[in-house]
């Protein structure tokens, strides 16, 4: 077992550190100089996305390759990526993608070399949520819309969209049961769902 840590801006330029739960010994880290706040992301065979950027956004976004043999631990770049550049919001990997926000718009790039398959979509700094089982995005834009879109690489795709919340919205939605859960700093709202036909009844239910 081993966590995955991120630096700041300050010297030296670390972006990712990788220590041992169990003592905190450092196992292996990686530079990548500027602003580091996402949580990186694994990859189906282990290798790590990070992120970095600067006062003005996100930079990009890097895979790295994570390996431990005889010798100890290695780390190798296999791509840095200015197709996503995620800053303020989360990015999720899915089917062999990463999908996040490149500035305010909704974005895919393939995994194998992080060539951007899509852009799409103004939700300002939102949040989203990924539905694996269903290949769908539940994305909440800044100004409190819900949003359904599809996780696949071959397009962009808005399947539904409706006002949730009143005010600025930068907390994720939260989806229990058939419960969603929506809120801001000003208001919260849960919408009751339909679990035999959860997103093919459009549009989204009242609350």
């Amino acid at each position: 077992a081993l966590a995955i840590c991120l630096s700041g801006p300050n010297p030296p330029p670390v972006s990712a550190i990788s220590v041992a739960p169990a003592d905190g010994a450092v196992l292996w880290q990686h530079e990548w100089p500027g602003v580091t706040i996402l949580q990186p992301a694994r990859t189906i065979n282990s290798d790590v996305l990070i992120t970095t950027g600067d006062m003005s956004g996100g930079v990009g976004m890097r895979r790295v390759a994570v390996a431990h043999g005889g010798g100890g631990w290695s780390v190798e770049e296999r791509w840095t990526s200015k197709d996503l550049k995620p800053y303020f919001n989360d990015f999720v990997v899915h089917k062999g993608c990463a999908f996040g926000f490149d500035g305010s718009i909704l974005a895919c790039i393939e995994l194998d070399g992080g060539k951007r398959k899509w852009k799409g979509g103004r939700y300002g700094h939102g949040q989203f949520v990924l539905l694996p089982d269903q290949d769908l995005l539940l994305v909440v834009s800044e100004e409190g819309e819900l949003a359904l879109v599809r996780a696949t690489p071959d397009q962009f795709t808005e399947l539904a969209r409706f006002k949730a919340i009143e005010g600025k919205t930068w907390n994720h939605p939260v989806l229990v049961g058939d419960v969603l859960l929506v809120r801001n700093g000003e208001e919260m709202a849960a919408f009751r769902l339909a679990l035999a036909t959860r997103w093919r009844r459009l549009p989204f239910p009242r609350r």
